[in-house]
């Protein structure tokens, strides 16, 4: 079936000005990364082409044709000498108080391939910076990718993106990455007679966390891996703590280490390894492998028995059951004195050990192992 990418204009691929009107070259320039993760996806992918553009009052007084198409025009042609070209251009000259059908985020414009049986919707994409791009994206019922409108706006300001968006805003590039090599996410829901574990994980977000343990502490460490990870983690473990904290901790290493595998999905194009950091007093080192073949090697030793809730006889315990849940080969190691200070900076050098192993380089997409397996 086949699969349409529906692009915004304005904000999108070129910077929007305060007036939001496009009317002279003067305020014309691109978007950093547009033109080369366009370029790329025509040239890699099997996605349609879809321009969706409002352009307020084009046409009146306030906004003449004739100022618009010679710009309008330059852009098309800008982008078909770099490789990109359009399948349809859609353009909507409304007013937002006109609530014409037609106007993003009304589907007007794109009803002929809604009800086409020949295009796999689901899979499609919405690709914008508004607000309104968002609701166009649900009202289709296709998925929706935001541009980051934080480095692509030096003329002026743009409306707010609604904080209920459901993706972070992202540039071009990494926009690129996931149309091409999908989305990295997971969800796992694990549930015994001792806990109850929701996990999701996005190995491709800026380290959004909503952690809750009942363990002050252990929530403070999970939330090392996302934070300094750029993962956007969600853990949510009910346990019976009223026995002890063992369960609550294994379950959730092995509920995350599950999600992360489901995350990585094939490894096509990940580095594969990655981490040390010191912090003050401590230097941490976590090195890890996505190799498939779990393994834990633990040199650091803690003298207080707990620290917060958490037993320190459980950090072994949770990153041993983490490694065998995600297929990862662990070699932690850790000196220094103070103890709060070492087994943070275990899970930020494991964050960081992430975020450098799971990074993706879809210009050359290979399976990292001789192997051809991982």
């Amino acid at each position: 079936m086949k699969r349409i990418l529906f692009i915004d204009r304005d904000g999108t691929i070129i910077r929007e000005p305060a007036d939001e009107q496009i009317d002279s070259f003067e305020k014309l320039s691109f978007v950093p990364g547009a033109i080369t993760a366009l370029n790329f996806l025509r040239q890699h992918t099997d996605f349609e082409f879809v321009m969706v553009s409002n352009q307020d009052g084009l046409g009146t007084p306030a906004f003449p044709e004739d100022t618009f198409w010679p710009v309008h025009n330059f852009i098309l042609q800008t982008l078909e000498g770099e490789g990109v070209t359009f399948d349809e251009v859609l353009i909507d000259p409304h007013f937002p108080e006109d609530h014409a059908p037609t106007r993003k985020p009304q589907t007007g414009l794109v009803e002929k391939y809604m009800q086409d049986a020949d295009y796999d919707i689901g899979n499609s994409y919405v690709i914008g910076d508004r607000d309104t791009d968002r609701q166009f994206a649900r009202n289709i019922g296709c998925k929706f990718l935001q541009v980051d409108s934080s480095s692509n706006n030096p003329i002026g300001p743009i409306s707010p993106i609604s904080s209920i968006s459901p993706t972070s805003p992202l540039p071009w590039p990494k926009i690129a990455e996931i149309v091409f090599a999908g989305e990295r996410t997971a969800e796992v829901k694990r549930t015994t007679k001792e806990t109850d574990i929701l996990v999701r994980v996005n190995l491709d977000g800026t380290g959004r966390c909503d952690i809750s343990t009942g363990l002050g502490f252990f929530d403070h460490m999970l939330e090392q891996i996302g934070r300094h990870g750029m993962i956007d983690l969600t853990v949510h473990t009910r346990g019976d703590l009223h026995v002890d904290e063992h369960h609550t901790i294994e379950d959730t290493a092995i509920a995350l280490g599950e999600c992360i595998d489901r995350a990585l999905g094939s490894k096509r194009g990940i580095e594969r390894y990655g981490y040390s950091l010191p912090m003050d007093d401590c230097l941490c080192s976590v090195c890890l492998d996505f190799g498939g073949r779990p393994w834990l090697v633990w040199d650091a030793e803690f003298k207080r028995e707990k620290i917060g809730e958490m037993p320190t006889e459980m950090f072994l315990h949770f990153f041993k059951s983490l490694s065998d849940a995600a297929r990862m080969n662990l070699n932690i190691r850790a000196e220094g004195q103070n103890e709060h200070h070492k087994i943070e900076g275990i899970f930020k050098a494991l964050a960081r050990s992430l975020k450098m192993a799971v990074r993706r380089d879809v210009y050359h997409y290979e399976l990292p192992s001789t192997k051809g397996l991982l």
